[in-house]
């Protein structure tokens, strides 16, 4: 699995065709993150309606809910390998717009479902079903939209297309959170349990429409189809001629063996817990801590979780245009080593009831930045240790494993130690352990990967 000389890197499409590539496939991770948002934001909200019968605690409830939660990122892992596979053979285009209209179907669905108040026990059973949708198909998302944005990226601009993925994340934290803050701040507290927490999910409806129709304009990635001899119109091309040619076929057709493909797969997990582990923290699982540990409102929490995926979001696109420059060890190290430094002080300064508004509003600033710093060349790192015949899948599934581990389980695990323990200082304890143990797969890093051309 050695890397070619740079000849192409996904740009010899024209820049009206890489723009293109770049914004469908940025659109259905807005969706993805949005909705994954929108849940974690009105974790206690739904905790209340799907997860607590009468006589249930509050915080058993909400331990309900991420249980829920982490149950659809385990099953990110399997829509990865099965999307995957569909996305390495047949191509990266039908297979996106298949995952879309699922996560649209998926997410909108939410909104429509009965409580436990309508319909009893079967509430959470088909809340979970639904989420369980959703797992699939966002796992089928991050591997089909990296593999296009980074195949069809410019030479030496990979990181920067790469980071756009992430960026879209970030707006869709955002989205999620501003629009979960003004339903809070516009209606009642009643209409807001009653029903207005379902608008946010339905809005899922346009979004998708433009998504779908953003990626049937979608052509394949230049990578793709020198890796299956397919023409631009998809019509397979004619029997290579000479020996140059005949060997450049042999190479693109070449699969590494499922033995290099499972060590690059943990590998990329190693390099991704810490992103993994600080990004639903910081950015997703703050507004129950602040509500629950530290008796923060509802409204408190959220904008405080908006001030955090703003500094998350103003780090990405700096970052990976960074990494083009210095290589993706250098940034994501960093990143890593703040998150290490920073999550204890952070932390204590959100808990000191003599801290101001601005001091709290910059220490969640300032640690959504640090995960920003491993978001931004984050994509591109991934796309450049797989090869295009297993790179939908490969790149996938290393993502969705660390999310499903590191991300998926950090509400569940935070608030449950927290219940245990009574230590409110157990969100630092799980950042900080976690990115320490994900610094050594990072520095095994090249400091050259960013100038090598991806593999065909």
């Amino acid at each position: 699995m050695t890397a070619t000389a740079e000849v192409h890197t996904g740009g010899d499409g024209a820049p009206r065709a890489s723009r293109r590539a770049l914004v469908a496939g940025s659109v259905g991770n807005f969706i993805e993150w949005y909705e994954f948002g929108v849940y974690g934001y009105f974790a206690t909200i739904i905790a209340a309606r799907f997860f607590a019968p009468e006589g249930a605690s509050d915080i058993e409830a909400l331990v309900k809910t991420y249980a829920s939660f982490a149950l659809a990122f385990f099953f990110r892992p399997v829509g990865a390998a099965l999307f995957g596979r569909v996305g390495d053979r047949v191509g990266r285009r039908p297979t996106l717009i298949l995952v879309v209209l699922l996560m649209t179907a998926a997410t909108a669905t939410i909104g429509l479902l009965p409580t436990y108040d309508t319909v009893g026990a079967a509430a959470p059973w088909l809340l979970t079903l639904v989420r369980v949708v959703q797992g699939l198909s966002a796992g089928g998302e991050f591997g089909g939209a990296v593999s296009v944005m980074t195949e069809s990226a410019p030479p030496g601009r990979r990181g920067l297309y790469g980071a756009w993925q992430s960026f879209t994340v970030a707006l869709g934290l955002l989205a999620g959170a501003g629009l979960a803050a003004l339903a809070a701040t516009v209606l009642s507290e009643d209409a807001l349990h009653d029903w207005g927490w379902r608008l946010p999910f339905l809005l899922a409806v346009p979004l998708g429409a433009a998504a779908l129709w953003l990626r049937l304009r979608l052509e394949e990635t230049p990578s793709f189809r020198r890796s299956t001899g397919r023409a631009p119109g998809g019509a397979q091309t004619g029997a290579p001629r000479g020996r140059a040619d005949r060997t450049a076929a042999a190479t693109a057709w070449r699969r590494p063996s499922t033995a290099e493909t499972l060590r690059a797969i943990v590998l990329g997990v190693g390099r991704l817990m810490g992103w993994s582990a600080a990004g639903y923290t910081f950015l997703v699982v703050m507004p129950s801590y602040l509500q629950t540990g530290l008796g923060a409102s509802f409204r408190e929490a959220l904008v405080a979780t908006v001030v955090a995926n703003a500094g998350f979001a103003s780090a990405i696109l700096p970052a990976g245009a960074l990494s083009d420059r210095i290589g993706r060890r250098a940034v994501m190290c960093a990143g890593t080593v703040l998150l290490v430094v920073l999550a204890f002080p952070l932390l204590n300064l959100l808990q000191d009831p003599a801290s101001s508004t601005a001091v709290k509003s910059a220490a969640v600033f300032a640690a959504g930045a640090a995960v920003g710093l491993l978001a931004g060349p984050g994509p591109a790192m991934l796309a450049e240790m797989f090869p295009t015949t297993v790179r939908y899948t490969g790149l996938g599934l290393a993502y969705s494993l660390s999310n499903a581990v590191f991300s998926g389980s950090a509400g569940l695990v935070v608030t449950e130690l927290i219940k245990r323990t009574g230590d409110l200082d157990v969100p630092a304890w799980y950042v900080v352990v976690v990115c320490a143990a994900g610094l050594p797969a990072l520095l095994t890093l090249r400091s050259d990967d960013h100038r090598r051309a991806l593999r065909d």
